[in-house]
């Protein structure tokens, strides 16, 4: 039985589980979902401080200021940023302070330093200063606990890890963080033709590209690629290849060996092992993809042409991965472009051709073929960056077509 891509990858997320947890570095973070809440163990602010390089004043002493007929004030202090002062501000007094200086008892308000001008003995405390403008009290504050209160949740769990959600978790005072485990991936490439890739290939081999692309994908994906030497075609080899990925992984990905084949031993192996939910999807490139199970680890066999091996990754393993480590934004963001030109089709399956998108003169989008359509070929892939998805049952598409793209140029939960 063939079915849709939807039926598919429901089948495929089925298989999949959220996995357990770990507390990392903040920095190991990065890019990974919150499996708890961060809370703050301090005010943030912690004490009421200033906004900018200026003076601490009364906002009343500047009640007349302006400019041309400045307030004259005597400096008391001078507060640095890490400093801290007891000596209040008084009437028609000011303080010289940083950004980031705490505020000193009596002042209420930060005028910047742009409009005041040194007066008699600048720069030192007994000065004066002259200021030429009025401020609102409070202005030019940040307040203890303006963002933040003690206790308050900083970061909330199913929250993706940024780098601002790092300096939040940093500024509440958490080190490490509990987040969802990252994915182990076997990866494993099949196939007596495979050479590896020092290797100069003789005659009828080829290079294992596939393992390095599909690895790669795992990365691109949050996951952690275990890469399996070539796996020969050989049912023994199969076999034990097999079992050692499912004793070592939390997920498995295959290339190669699922067609019919008298030398493909993929699916036989693996409803040995294990079991074998679909083996045809109604999709170009790669119809053969195969969906199982060996000891309740997920398994997914991609056809052995590098295209097909990589677009069938991106619709089908990169949205499991991302589930198990419990990511709710599975899909690449979609946007609707323009043909720049015919493209002709198969009528029985969906279509996901390599492209690249564009803006056009008047502003919209535009998408035109990136490079040859070849299963083989990867280059229209490195060249493009997106899926243009031609829909089953229709076999053309005239140039000035609305059609749909995937954006591969942009991550799952992008507006």
């Amino acid at each position: 039985m063939t079915l849709t891509v939807e039926q598919a990858r429901d089948l495929v997320l089925a298989r999949c589980r959220v996995l357990a947890t770990e507390r990392v570095p903040i920095l190991e973070a990065l890019g990974r979902v919150l499996a708890a809440d961060v809370r703050s163990d301090i005010d943030i602010a912690p004490f009421d401080n200033s906004a900018m390089d200026g003076y601490a004043v009364r906002a009343a002493d500047l009640a007349t200021a302006v400019d041309g007929v400045p307030v004259t004030l005597d400096v008391v202090s001078h507060i640095a940023a890490g400093d801290h002062s007891d000596l209040e501000v008084g009437p028609g007094q000011a303080a010289r302070i940083m950004t980031g200086a705490p505020m000193p008892p009596g002042a209420d308000s930060v005028v910047m330093v742009e409009y005041t001008t040194p007066g008699e003995a600048a720069g030192s405390t007994g000065g004066t200063v002259h200021v030429s403008r009025t401020v609102a009290p409070g202005e030019n504050v940040r307040l203890r606990g303006e963002e933040v209160a003690a206790g308050d949740a900083v970061l909330l769990a199913g929250e993706v890890v940024g780098p601002a959600a790092v300096g939040l978790a940093a500024s509440a005072g958490h080190a490490t963080v509990e987040v969802h485990r990252r994915p182990r991936v076997a990866v494993l490439s099949t196939g007596d033709e495979l050479v590896e890739v020092a290797e100069q290939p003789g005659p009828g081999k080829i290079r294992n590209s596939n393992s390095y692309s599909i690895a790669a994908q795992v990365l691109a994906a949050g996951g952690e690629p275990l890469r399996f030497p070539i796996v020969r075609d050989d049912p023994d080899a199969t076999r034990e290849a097999f079992a050692r990925a499912a004793a070592e992984a939390d997920f498995i990905v295959t290339s190669g060996g699922v067609s019919v084949g008298d030398f493909d031993f993929v699916k036989p192996v693996l409803e040995e092992l294990g079991e074998m939910e679909f083996c045809k999807v109604a999709m170009r490139p790669g119809n053969p993809q195969t969906l199982g199970s060996i000891d309740g680890v997920p398994f997914f066999g991609l056809p052995g042409n590098p295209t097909s091996t990589y677009v069938g990754f991106e619709v089908f393993v990169r949205p499991a991965l991302r589930y198990m480590q419990g990511h709710t934004a599975l899909d690449r963001p979609r946007s609707v472009a323009t043909l720049a030109h015919d493209v002709k089709k198969k009528q029985d399956r969906r279509y996901y051709l390599r492209a690249r998108l564009e803006r056009g003169e008047d502003g919209g989008l535009v998408v035109a073929l990136s490079g040859s359509q070849s299963s083989a070929l990867l280059t229209a892939a490195h060249k493009g960056n997106c899926l243009l998805v031609l829909p089953q049952g229709e076999g053309f598409f005239a140039a000035g077509t609305p059609a749909e793209v995937v954006r591969l140029d942009m991550e799952e939960g992008s507006p």
